[in-house]
């Protein structure tokens, strides 16, 4: 990987496991769910795997993974989900080390910041202002903003239509393939930390521009505006 700096008016954050360590307030989420229904119970790490492209992913593959479960009963388990979910939101999520310094340097840098999030806004929206930095971004754009998510760039196209930046000038940090197929697609360069989801995947086999272990390093890829 590079060491390349890119010249960014504007840095785009995904928000589960780049910004906010959220598995385990998502994990309690979906096994309150799975109790109500009378499912098997999911671990952590089987948890930690399925996050990545919004909640109603998140519950099919706790549904159905080494399971059976017909949409109907995928589309019933929904509601029951976000109720327990919106009971548990940010209980347990922590921010990340380096998170709330890298936004106030940015801030001070005058770059504008968006979330571009997967979660739903009515969880995403109550989540940032609980973690008290709903207030170093410009915009947020959630996973029922537009009619589509990533890896769909039209979410990135769109914060950067409100942050009034060009994609090209923009730089997303991310944490799996959803944020670097994104990315590509909408002509952006995407930086992916090594502590995120993922979704199960090692995060080195993903096609990325390069590789945080701690998010003050995206401090060291940017050029002076």
């Amino acid at each position: 990987m590079s060491g390349k700096r890119y010249p960014a008016e504007a840095v785009l954050f995904d928000l589960d496991g780049t910004l906010l360590d959220t598995i385990a307030d998502l994990a309690e989420g979906v096994n309150r769910m799975l109790a109500e229904l009378g499912r098997p119970l999911r671990t952590l790490e089987e948890v930690h795997s399925f996050v990545g492209k919004g909640i109603p992913n998140l519950v099919r593959r706790c549904l159905t993974e080494n399971a059976q479960a017909t949409e109907a009963e995928i589309e019933a388990a929904l509601p029951v989900f976000r109720r327990h979910y919106a009971q548990v939101n940010g209980r347990a999520t922590r921010i990340y080390p380096g998170v709330i310094e890298t936004l106030t340097a940015l801030r001070a840098q005058g770059r504008p910041l968006a979330v571009v999030t997967n979660k739903a806004a009515a969880f995403t929206l109550p989540l940032l202002e609980r973690m008290e930095i709903a207030g170093y971004f410009d915009t947020v754009v959630c996973g029922d903003t537009l009619p589509v998510k990533k890896p769909d760039p039209a979410m990135l196209f769109h914060a950067c239509r409100l942050l009034g930046a060009d994609a090209g000038r923009a730089l997303l940090i991310g944490d799996s393939a959803n944020d670097a197929l994104a990315a590509r697609a909408a002509g952006m360069p995407v930086l992916l930390v090594s502590y995120g989801y993922s979704e199960g995947m090692p995060v080195d086999s993903i096609d990325c521009d390069g590789l945080l272990s701690d998010a003050r390093e995206v401090l060291d890829r940017l050029q002076p505006l």
